[in-house]
């Protein structure tokens, strides 16, 4: 059994991988991770966005979780981006190097990636 101290270690150490789930933050992003988004490569997308996200220092501004079925499989993984007062955008066909660009460009400065979003899709 691992000490009081070594279990500390560990939960400092583990913090900054945990989802976040909760704040009042300037953006809420939703990554569907239902068995399909699972499977096309949901999980590495939701990780990318969670470092990301610590590591520039917006976790009060950004809130990251993850929900079912969002209901598009196609287009899976898909990463839902909401802000207040503007209409949603979705991102669809995600992996972790368009999650690090949504990051940089859309949650950090603001311009939405059109070429990432469902709208972009030739349906």
């Amino acid at each position: 059994m691992k000490s009081l101290a070594e279990l500390q270690a560990i939960k400092e150490k583990m913090k900054n991988k945990v989802v976040l789930r909760e704040g009042t933050g300037d953006y809420r992003v939703v990554v569907g991770m239902a068995t399909c988004g699972i499977a096309a490569g949901a999980r590495p997308v939701l990780n990318t966005l969670v470092e990301e996200v610590n590591n520039s220092g917006l976790a009060d501004k950004i809130t990251v979780s993850q929900t079912g079925c969002i209901g598009i499989c196609q287009y899976e993984p898909v990463v839902e981006v909401f802000e207040a007062g503007k209409e949603k955008v979705t991102y669809v066909k995600m992996d972790a190097d368009k999650a690090k660009r949504v990051v940089e460009e859309h949650l950090k400065g603001g311009k939405v990636v059109a070429e990432y979003t469902i709208s972009a899709q030739k349906v």
